[in-house]
């Protein structure tokens, strides 16, 4: 399927994601991508920034356009949708999908009433605002597919592959539960890291990025290799006496870390005991030194 092409893409939205896709549309397509935002400034800059052409109306782009991406927050996703559907031209069906992580095709609906193919595609991945770069990384990179059809996951699938990347079929009824996945491995890592460097600046740490940035790699790979398997340190070796340290050295000099610190040590302990008929007595002993008093 990667040989598939389309004659222009069209892109709802300005901003990273948006921008991203235009770019790595363009060599696929017969006819540059025309982008479309509420505000035509931000429109015009975003089509100008990536090669793209600014499409004056969403009528006009939805008239051009044989392939839609919308990438527009989630929140306003519903109501865009519903203003696209009556807008459909009846000689002109195309493929639409959107590319929120939390949402499936089934927001899509009104779309599909009217007669479009529709599906939701989201990249599991982190835009930072160099589209060239993303175009890049989208190589390789796992997509979440989720389908209103059987033509639209074909279509949906054929999108993936032109990018470069790879399809991950997610049902309708999981796609919360996949952002919540993804969320917490990636929004709540940077929240532990910043925590991590704030208690290191409290030790006198000049530099805590440069200290941590080999662990946390380490970490990292193990993790993403070995699972909970990958676990080393105190909790795993039931030292209790460390983890009493911590804590009493976290509420002198970094109370802020406190809280997060006891439910991480936790949550690891939980997973630990995860699968044991009777948890081990040391693990027990972390469990209780661990409960907030």
């Amino acid at each position: 399927m990667t040989d598939f092409r389309f004659h222009r893409p069209g892109i709802v939205g300005t901003g990273r994601v948006a921008q991203a896709f235009a770019l790595g549309f363009a060599p696929h397509a017969s006819a540059s991508p025309l982008l479309w935002g509420r505000t035509a400034e931000n429109s015009r800059s975003a089509a100008t920034a990536v090669g793209a052409v600014h499409a004056a109306t969403i009528e006009h782009l939805m008239a051009e356009c044989d392939v839609i991406a919308i990438a527009v927050s989630d929140d306003a996703l519903a109501k865009l949708v519903a203003d696209m559907a009556v807008r459909l031209p009846a000689d002109n069906i195309p493929f639409v999908f959107h590319v929120s992580g939390a949402k499936g095709a089934a927001i899509l609906e009104p779309l599909r009433a009217a007669g479009a193919l529709t599906a939701a595609v989201h990249p599991a991945m982190t835009f930072t605002g160099d589209p060239a770069d993303e175009v890049a990384r989208m190589v390789g990179a796992r997509f979440a597919i989720t389908g209103s059809t059987t033509d639209s996951t074909r279509c949906a699938k054929a999108i993936v592959a032109v990018l470069g990347g790879i399809a991950v079929d997610i049902p309708e009824e999981r796609r919360a539960l996949y952002h919540a996945a993804l969320c917490h491995a990636s929004n709540h890592l940077v929240t532990l890291i910043a925590g991590a460097t704030a208690a290191l600046q409290d030790a006198g740490v000049s530099d805590p990025a440069a200290l941590l940035a080999p662990l946390v790699r380490a970490s990292l790979e193990n993790s993403l290799a070995h699972g909970i398997a990958g676990l080393s340190g105190p909790l795993l070796r039931g030292d209790a006496q460390t983890i009493g340290g911590h804590l009493d050295a976290l509420e002198a000099h970094s109370p802020d870390l406190l809280p997060a610190y006891r439910a991480m040590a936790k949550a690891t302990l939980d997973e630990l005991n995860h699968g044991e008929t009777t948890p081990s007595p040391r693990l027990t002993a972390l469990d209780s030194l661990l409960a907030v008093p």
